[in-house]
């Protein structure tokens, strides 16, 4: 899967997936999981390494600075300090450039290619289970016309008794008039 990772990406789409690889594998690696236990700083955290795997991923897009900071609504200052190693972030996110680089993430990236897949499973499942639910609404439906079908037939049959009943009482009738 690391091939399929582009390490220097040239398209919108190839800086994207290098940026979300870089972003998802430096969230779980240990010491950040350990740092993000923390809820106060959880969201600060998260932000900051998105912002670092997003310089990282354009810079190897060839992207100046500037770009790079109009793009992801920072200063350049901030997208400098991650491009430098100068945050903590822009280090981690760095090390896992590395470590993706050297083809040291494949038990990471097998991870977020199973995500993947049960993610797609997840989706299924609900659109399966809504089919069964409109399936289970039609049997019903159908359990309903099949049982107003046999009140009819019923009636039916009664209406056919009554009409030979009628019948017959007729014949009486004009056997005597006769």
């Amino acid at each position: 899967m690391s091939n399929e990772i582009p390490l220097n990406p040239i398209s919108r789409e190839q800086i994207h997936k290098l940026e979300s690889t870089l972003l998802f594998a430096t969230l779980f690696r240990p010491e950040v999981l350990e740092i993000i236990r923390d809820p106060a700083e959880r969201l600060t955290w998260v932000d900051s390494l998105a912002v670092a795997a997003g310089s990282i991923a354009r810079e190897k897009a060839m992207m100046s600075v500037g770009e790079i900071a109009r793009e992801l609504g920072r200063t350049e200052q901030t997208i400098r300090k991650h491009l430098k190693g100068e945050s903590k972030a822009g280090q981690l996110v760095r090390e896992t450039y590395e470590l993706l680089k050297q083809g040291k993430l494949n038990e990471v990236l097998s991870f977020v290619e199973t995500v993947q897949e049960s993610r797609k499973i997840r989706e299924e499942v609900e659109k399966l289970k809504k089919e069964k639910q409109e399936l289970e609404k039609k049997i019903e439906e159908l359990k309903k016309l099949k049982n107003d079908l046999e009140d009819l037939q019923k009636k039916v049959s009664n209406m056919k008794d009554e009409l030979e009943r009628i019948i017959t009482k007729t014949k009486e009738v004009e056997t005597k008039l006769v």
